[in-house]
């Protein structure tokens, strides 16, 4: 197996203090945030894949920053993006299974099944500060009218209001929308491509009609996750995968590939790519069924080992963030809200004192016990002003919880008795400790507990008892391994 330092072969973290620069003296900038879906934390030609080639993710980090140490807000799609969306940790507001058919089954308040209407998203954010906002691609955040995006601070929104769609979509069969009415013809036939049509042509059209606003776009692609489907094209282009579904997988990352940085030329040809913030992230790691490969990490998708709640992220911001650094530090998706605020000069909004979904025990409780906003602003450590101190993090999911507390990791789980890893020397999570570190494990319990009690309600909806037991099955299989070939 690749170690870490195999993985990372190609950086060097250079921080420095001669990077400094003053906030005050950048022009407000366009950010663009771009999401995979179960994306492998090893799924790129920089942290060592063989297989994945993605020289436009390559690039970008040449540009900017890689935070290995990225995590998200839950280890699947829906309360993952809830968090990412809000700035918020999802199990504050009851977002804690998976949004899919099963939890519509399973549901007893039908109507909550989407993200609280009192919860601001980062366009609700941004608007207020001058921002046109769009979002291409998925948004899972509930289908209802409530909860659509155009009515969530998107000015703009073409894609699909659910989790999953066929990469081939036909024109009298798909459920792809463009600000709430159906589509029937495609600028491409692969999904993927047609979203990066529709990114690029937003970003042209809204320069050209409003050149002196910046914009906030969210470019929240489905791949790679499931159906495995790719062009013939690129199908060909990977033929050295031996590995059916591996060449499958590896297909369908060259067309997110691509799609970035077409992405990214249309920024230079409009003369914005200097003054515009980028962010790419994945919503959870790699999935049990798409062939990806989560690199030196154990677990998975639906887990809350690192392979599920572990990603990279790249943050690039030409004349902000001095190139090819390597960030170790813990970051979150948490953090990304107050990070782009702070960019754009501006301050979260406020949120309502009592959520109306709350009973009248929910009601009783520290509502902002532990804050509004749970990230921090990341700029003074990608200018290489200060570094980030310890951090703690929490996630909580179907019987399953975890706290990272500096460089211990605490995971409670639903089948059997909890474990404790050191992160610093032990990314795969091999070597449980809980045998041995009583004090540690009952102090990491403590603050688990009391993270759990200031939570101001329950989950508002479940998803199907099936995946309790195929969440307990990758803590037994799912270890690091080889990359599939």
């Amino acid at each position: 197996m690749r170690s870490a330092q195999r993985l990372l072969h190609c950086f060097v973290l250079t921080y420095a203090a001669v990077w400094v620069i003053s906030a005050s003296a950048v022009q407000r900038p366009n950010t663009l945030l771009i999401l995979a879906d179960d994306m492998g934390y090893g799924d790129m030609s920089c942290l060592g894949s063989e297989t994945v080639s993605t020289p436009h993710l390559d690039a970008l980090v040449e540009e900017g920053v890689l935070c290995t140490q990225a995590y998200v807000a839950s280890s699947v799609c829906s309360p993952s993006r809830a968090g990412l969306i809000t700035g918020r940790d999802p199990r504050r507001f009851g977002y804690e299974g998976n949004l899919n058919s099963e939890a519509e089954t399973y549901a007893s308040r039908p109507e909550l099944l989407g993200l609280p209407v009192q919860e601001h998203t980062l366009a609700d954010h941004l608007k207020p500060l001058g921002y046109a906002t769009a979002l291409v691609g998925k948004w899972h955040l509930g289908d209802g009218e409530r909860f659509h995006p155009n009515r969530r601070g998107f000015d703009y929104f073409c894609g699909m209001l659910n989790g999953g769609h066929d990469y081939f979509p036909q024109a009298d069969k798909n459920h792809l929308e463009r600000n709430g009415q159906p589509i029937h013809s495609f600028s491409s036939p692969y999904l993927t491509d047609f979203f990066t049509d529709e990114a690029v042509r937003w970003i042209s059209e809204t320069t050209k009609r409003t050149s002196d606003k910046a914009w906030f776009l969210y470019l929240s692609y489905n791949a790679p996750h499931t159906p495995m489907q790719a062009t013939e094209e690129d199908l060909a282009a990977c033929r050295h995968v031996k590995n059916p579904e591996r060449r499958t997988y590896a297909a369908m990352m060259r067309a997110l590939d691509r799609g970035i940085g077409r992405v990214i030329q249309s920024l230079q040809d409009t003369g914005q790519r200097e003054n515009t913030l980028i962010v790419f992230l994945s919503d959870n790691g790699g999935a049990t069924n798409n062939a990806s490969w989560n690199g030196p990490l154990s677990g998975a998708k639906g887990s809350l080992r690192e392979g599920g709640v572990r990603v990279p992220m790249i943050l690039s911001w030409p004349g902000q963030f001095a190139p090819k650094q390597l960030g170790a530090e813990v970051v979150s998706s948490l953090d990304l809200l107050p990070t782009f605020l702070a960019a754009a000069g501006g301050a979260p909004l406020a949120l309502a004192d009592a959520p109306t979904y709350h009973d009248r025990h929910n009601e009783a409780r520290e509502i902002k016990k532990y804050g509004e906003y749970d990230g921090i602003n990341l700029l003074p450590m990608l200018r290489g002003q200060q570094e980030i101190q310890s951090r703690k993090l929490f996630w909580r999911l179907q019987g399953q919880a975890a706290i990272r507390s500096g460089d211990l990791k605490l995971i409670r789980l639903s089948h059997r008795p909890a474990q404790l890893f050191q992160m610093a020397d032990d990314i795969g999570e091999q070597n449980d400790l809980a045998p041995d570190a009583s004090d540690d494990l009952n102090g990491l319990f403590t603050e688990l507990a009391e993270w759990e009690a200031m939570l101001p309600t329950v989950p508002i909806w479940d998803s199907s008892p099936r995946w309790c037991g195929d969440s307990a099955k990758i803590y037994d299989t799912w270890m690091p391994r080889e990359e599939p070939r």
